[in-house]
């Protein structure tokens, strides 16, 4: 496992079954194009950003109240020279409830200082993650407007 994959994470006030089942529920936290689905494990999704971008991801673990693992199945990032840089990579959500305050942690698994996105991904994990999937657990509702745009 490489130590240098991009990681954050926050606490809320929020149950781990509810913070499961709101990761899980791509659209409210991630400002994009969602087809598919990721509720249970072996689902399958694509995430789109625009362009010809596309992101096909499978539920590959998902422990109830505590984890969920998506796994980058296939990609096309235009924007790089390496279009397949997130080909392969997993996303892990760790949720650790305490005290009625769920920790959450959040990995990428491959997404380290080395890949050319990670100078773009950086920030803009740490906006989905923080800010918008912080501001869903909390309000309710997705903060979709990321700083610059």
């Amino acid at each position: 496992m490489e130590k240098n994959d991009f990681n954050t994470g926050f606490s809320a006030n929020i149950s781990a079954k509810e913070a499961i089942k709101k990761i899980s529920n791509v659209p409210e936290w991630w400002g994009v194009a969602f087809t598919g689905s990721s509720e249970k494990q072996n689902d399958k999704f694509t995430v789109k950003m625009g362009g010809d971008s596309f992101f096909n991801f499978t539920v590959t673990e998902l422990i109830p109240d505590k984890k969920v693992v998506w796994l980058v199945t296939d990609c096309n990032m235009p924007w790089y020279s390496d279009k397949k840089e997130w080909a392969n990579t997993r996303l892990i959500f760790d949720v650790n409830e305490n005290n009625g305050e769920t920790e959450l942690n959040f990995k990428h698994e491959g997404l380290t200082p080395e890949v050319e996105c990670y100078k773009d991904c950086k920030p803009g994990w740490t906006h989905w993650i923080k800010t918008s999937l912080f501001s869903y657990f909390t309000t309710g509702k997705g903060n979709f407007k990321q700083p610059g745009n």
